[in-house]
């Protein structure tokens, strides 16, 4: 993008919210808009710097291309932290630390291939899902054995005698039921169990479902820092709609699997990287802005989460060039450990359990490279009003839409689940679908327009409300963060998981 043209949509912006000030209309009931609690004016100058003078995109090159795969407790993601601290005091930002946690163990990619034996011979394109064992040395040879996750209970209590010696393959046959998350959430008991039954092996590493895109594999944990000891692959859909042919004209397959791993005997320690704009009036409150910074390994982990990590930087950068500082304080951290299961920002949670009472919220940007269209509330349709007013000041950047829906598939979750409206800036991704998890996620696939929209999207959302003359929001108790979930029919995965950490609560009738 060219300056001129980053000036001239700086322009438009400043020109757009300042004539939002002449259509207040003064006296209203209305919860106050930024032309009338005092924000716009830093608003502003935050959208000018955003839009003209960001490096967020310089960021997310050195990010994907000089570090490149950053798996949790490897060295590449040691190397990530230090660059993320080095980037946070080059910004300057107060208090740059970085907050130690340790994960059950770590695990390294070594290497993976297969092979079609018969009916006919050729190579097959695999690639190791994270946090799951190796074959034998050398490889193994077996036959497949279908597995339908449709009707994965009476596959496991009625079939799984015959998995011994086995390569499974995950298919889908019948209805699926519903309920994307519950069904993630039986594939690790279904992983248990083929252990258990000596099963060598199996394919269908994303929970049941083909990976997307013409020659590709995803790769991915499949529970919450959780390891298992048998081999699980993605296949190319090309290769397992083959075998899945193969299997509906009765022929019997067989194939070679080589696939090792290593995983460590004990814990290992990673960590989240921590920088603050402290506030001027109330710095004791604190709304967490970030994204998380580790990766899978496939490719650079731009889109997924380096787009998040450099709009978090990008948004620190544009709110200290602006002048301006927040009544709230403003804390930005990259979060490590999401890939396993939103570990970093459990730990985050964990770590600053006594100071919650006095968080406000949680700003996260986790979905891919596309535009934010959405801010989403994590379940307090409460705060629905006021937000809405923020975001009809945002016309300039194609507009937000506001809702209350909760997401628990990133760094929002710990924090909704301990009451806190988790944010999360949802984005339309068309083609994050190809680059998830995949050999396709690059830095190529981001646009710096994109890029620079979304960082300036993030800094003026985290700024209204940390600037804001009243509080957003405080905790909820939590009989009342349960009951949401329950309306919202959240309960069922998180209790699958052993994430629910109300009880009962939830369940009871309303006063």
């Amino acid at each position: 993008m060219s300056r001129k043209f980053c000036s001239l949509l700086g322009l438009i912006t400043v020109l757009i919210l300042c004539a939002r000030i002449l259509l207040a209309a003064p006296g209203s009931t209305a919860p106050a808009s930024p032309a009338e609690d005092g924000t716009l004016k830093a608003l502003t100058a935050i959208a000018g710097e955003g839009m003209m003078d960001s490096h967020a995109y310089r960021y997310l090159e050195e990010l994907s291309d000089d570090i490149g795969g950053r798996v949790t407790g490897t060295p590449q993601a040691a190397k990530a932290i230090e660059w993320g601290l080095s980037r946070m005091k080059d910004i300057g930002l107060e208090n740059v630390h970085a907050e130690t946690w340790q994960m059950s163990r770590g695990w390294t990619r070594i290497s993976g291939e297969a092979e079609l034996l018969s009916p006919v011979r050729h190579r097959l394109l695999v690639d190791s899902m994270g946090w799951t064992g190796s074959t034998a040395a050398g490889g193994v040879e077996a036959d497949i054995v279908p597995v339908n996750i449709n009707e994965m209970d009476e596959e496991i209590h009625q079939n799984s005698s015959h998995w011994a010696g086995k390569i499974l393959l995950v298919i889908k046959r019948g209805e699926s039921r519903p309920g994307d998350l519950l069904a993630f959430a039986k594939f690790g008991p279904f992983l248990k169990a083929a252990y258990a039954a000596h099963a060598i092996a199996v394919i269908g590493g994303q929970a049941g479902s083909k990976s997307v895109g013409m020659i590709m594999t995803h790769t991915g944990a499949l529970g919450f820092d959780e390891y298992f000891d048998i081999p699980v692959v993605s296949m190319s859909a090309e290769d397992q709609d083959q075998l899945e042919r193969f299997l509906q004209r009765g022929k019997t397959i067989r194939v070679r699997l080589n696939v090792q791993n290593r995983v460590t005997r004990g814990p290992v320690e990673s960590a989240n990287v921590v920088g603050e704009i402290r506030g001027t009036e109330h710095p004791e409150e604190i709304i967490v802005v970030g994204g998380h910074l580790d990766s899978w390994d496939l490719a650079a982990g731009a889109t997924d989460n380096g787009c998040g990590v450099t709009t978090t930087l990008g948004a620190a950068e544009a709110i200290l060039a602006s002048g301006f500082k927040p009544r709230r304080t403003l804390r930005f951290v990259l979060f490590t450990g999401e890939e396993e299961g939103l570990l970093g920002s459990f730990a985050y949670t964990k770590t600053h359990h006594d100071e919650m009472p006095n968080h406000v919220a949680t700003v996260v940007l986790d979905h891919g490279q596309g535009p934010v269209v959405s801010l989403e509330l994590g379940g307090h349709s409460d705060l629905v009003p006021a937000v809405q007013r923020f975001a009809e000041f945002t016309q300039a950047f194609g507009g937000l839409e506001v809702n209350d829906d909760p997401v628990f598939g990133t760094d929002t979750g710990p924090f909704i689940l301990a009451g806190l409206p988790g944010i999360s800036l949802e984005q339309d991704s068309p083609d994050y679908k190809y680059t998830h998890h995949s050999a396709a996620d690059t830095f190529d696939k981001v646009s710096p327009d994109i890029l620079l929209r979304n960082t300036t999207v993030m800094a003026l959302t985290s700024f209204w409300i940390a600037d804001r003359p009243e509080r957003l929001a405080a905790p909820w108790p939590p009989e009342k963060t349960a009951r949401m979930l329950v309306e919202k029919r959240q309960d069922g995965f998180l209790k699958a998981f052993d994430l629910w950490p109300f009880g009962n609560l939830g369940s009871e009738p309303k006063d």
